[in-house]
């Protein structure tokens, strides 16, 4: 699964074009396959996650972009189920909210990252300020900036300096010791098709349909762009990209479930040992407790 890995992977040394990665791939896994190795994974991240709790030295943010119907709830809820919900923190953004909006775009995702020890998961992120901004232009607009009062305004100076904005963000986290790891689920245009129309059949599950993504399916290309050109300009070693195959959800939470796994096993976490004056203590506790009359 490495070698599968690699290829998802984007550090931002070439850039990349989305038409050239798979959004059905699932390598040589079957169904079944794909659920028994996830379950390896689960375990692992679940003994990996008491170690990073335990050390306290680093957190873990996992962020997750994708068009709608791509898979990016049930990723974390099947992923992440081994978990324990302690150490974890998920957040779902929407669109900013009055006191948002009188901040800078990056300021309610900072005061929700996750704190040392702990795994964060940002359902949507900051990207969205580079992603359905860059579509939509007119949003950036609510924010108020200064000297922004047009969408003459938003010139390719503009969009370069929110990038950077961006670079800098991660770059602070990462030096801190919050590791990141961005998931781009790449679902193809037929497949969201087919997965509307099953909202829309299913009675089950009507709630999850809204008339607005059928409207941004009208700018699939416009979104598409925005995602390459936002890959290609935060794309580091230390902060990589992942293009997930999201067609078939079962090898999405695969990759992504190895893809955490092996992020954590590569921080080499060992539970801490106590000094020896606790040595010492643990030695006279268990004596106590040894000899307490019943």
């Amino acid at each position: 699964m490495e070698e599968n890995i690699r290829k998802f992977r984007v550090c931002g040394d070439k850039k990349i074009e989305l038409s050239n990665y798979s959004s059905s791939y699932s390598a040589h896994y079957s169904k079944e396959d794909s659920a028994k190795a996830l379950n390896k994974y689960k375990l692992e991240m679940e003994e990996l996650q008491e170690k990073l709790y335990a050390t306290n030295r680093y957190s873990l943010l996992i962020i997750f972009q994708a068009m709608d119907a791509a898979g990016k709830d049930s990723a974390i809820e099947h992923v992440m189920s081994g978990v324990n919900p302690q150490g974890c923190q998920v957040y779902s953004f929407k669109q900013p909210n009055a006191e948002e909006y009188k901040h800078d775009f990056l300021w309610r995702h900072y005061k929700n990252l996750p704190e040392k020890g702990r795994i964060g998961i940002h359902n949507r992120s900051h990207y969205e300020n580079v992603l359905i901004c860059k579509v939509h232009p007119e949003l950036v607009l609510k924010e108020g900036i200064a000297n922004i009062s047009t969408l003459d305004s938003l010139n390719p100076h503009f969009w370069k300096a929110r990038y950077e904005s961006i670079l800098d963000f991660e770059k602070h986290l990462f030096r801190n010791g919050t590791i990141l790891i961005k998931f781009f689920l790449h679902i193809s245009k037929d497949e969201q098709k087919k997965r509307f129309l099953s909202r829309i059949d299913d009675p089950l599950k009507n709630w999850k349909f809204s008339a607005f993504d059928v409207e941004e399916r009208k700018y699939w290309h416009e979104y598409m762009k925005a995602y390459e050109e936002a890959i290609n300009a935060t794309a580091t070693k230390d902060s990589p990209w992942y293009i997930i195959p999201a067609d078939k959800k079962w090898f999405a939470r695969l990759a992504i479930g190895e893809i955490i796994a092996d992020t954590l096993k590569s921080l080499d976490l060992k539970l801490p040992k106590p000094p020896k004056e606790e040595k010492n203590t643990l030695a006279e506790c268990k004596q106590l407790l040894l000899n307490e009359k019943k």
